[in-house]
């Protein structure tokens, strides 16, 4: 599997923007990386 880009620092600030209230579309656009990559760096961490 491939390393990921970002560290999970990053992630969990990305998803805990969403939980803020902003939209996915917009949190994407601004790491550069698709809403789908979104929702599968943020499997593990929902899941725990």
């Amino acid at each position: 599997m491939k390393t990921s880009k970002f560290t999970e620092a990053q992630i969990a600030f990305a998803l805990k923007q969403v939980e803020l209230g902003t939209k996915v579309e917009e949190v994407c656009r601004k790491l550069g990386i698709s809403e789908a990559t979104f929702y599968i760096y943020g499997l593990p961490w929902i899941a725990s």
